[in-house]
């Protein structure tokens, strides 16, 4: 058994270092209720959670309730949510003392957005901004698999083949695909609002930049099948055709 010597200064150094709290950016979905109709709200929800598992499956997600009016069960809405699939973290929007109180008894966070934050469409998932990409380059010239997952950490992704359904490709810089993507495309993944997807036939379940996600359903016949790039503009997505 070991004895410490609590006037000791290294133990008082050790005490003191055992955690830090420190200021972070995250980026998170945030559900907009026009009204207090949890049933719709979150029917919305598990839609989404449907067409694309692997991306909000456990995701994070703050509820806006600034047109929501004031009766709103909070409880029963974060129970709502989290049987969805996404995980409720706090509420935006509270316009008075007794909403306020209802959300910290229903054990959900009190949030406000950022000054000047503007909102997009469809935003996800917890994004941290990190250091500049590198100038490296990771390549991939086998096919993607449905499951699996591939990252590029702090680079672009080559991919010089296909895309199953299912895959998803990842990475902090651009992503290239030299084939048909048909799973989920996810660039910029540090929060590198450049970062652009290349694409020889586009036909994904999802694509992403810095957080910014399109699903299948908002691709549009001219698009789909075709050899593209996105990027971002103005915090929407954005795709052109390519012409050799």
């Amino acid at each position: 058994m070991y004895h410490f010597d609590y006037s000791d200064p290294t133990y008082r150094y050790i005490m003191t270092k055992s955690a830090e709290l420190k200021g972070s950016s995250f980026t998170l979905s945030a559900l907009h209720l026009v009204d207090s109709d949890i049933n719709k709200a979150t029917a919305f929800l598990a839609d989404k959670v449907k067409q694309a598992p692997g991306f909000f499956t456990s995701a994070p997600i703050v509820i806006d309730i600034t047109q929501a009016g004031d009766h709103i069960d909070f409880a029963a809405l974060k129970h709502s949510i989290e049987e969805t699939g996404f995980i409720p973290v706090g509420i935006s929007g509270c316009k008075t003392e007794r909403q306020q109180q209802q959300v910290k008894s229903a054990g959900l966070a009190l949030m406000n957005a950022a000054p000047n934050a503007q909102p997009t469409s469809e935003t996800s998932t917890n994004i941290p901004i990190t250091e500049p990409l590198s100038a490296k380059t990771k390549t991939i010239t086998t096919p993607v698999r449905s499951g699996q997952q591939i990252y590029a950490p702090n680079c672009d992704l080559v991919i010089v083949n296909n895309v199953s359904a299912g895959a998803e490709i990842i990475a902090d810089g651009s992503i290239h695909i030299y084939g048909t993507l048909r799973g989920r495309a996810i660039a910029g993944a540090n929060g590198q609002r450049s970062a652009q997807i290349f694409c020889q036939n586009l036909q994904p379940e999802l694509v992403s930049i810095a957080g910014n996600y399109w699903l299948s359903d908002k691709i549009t016949e001219e698009f789909w099948g075709k050899n593209v790039f996105i990027s971002l503009s103005d915090n929407n997505l954005k795709i052109e055709l390519l012409t050799l």
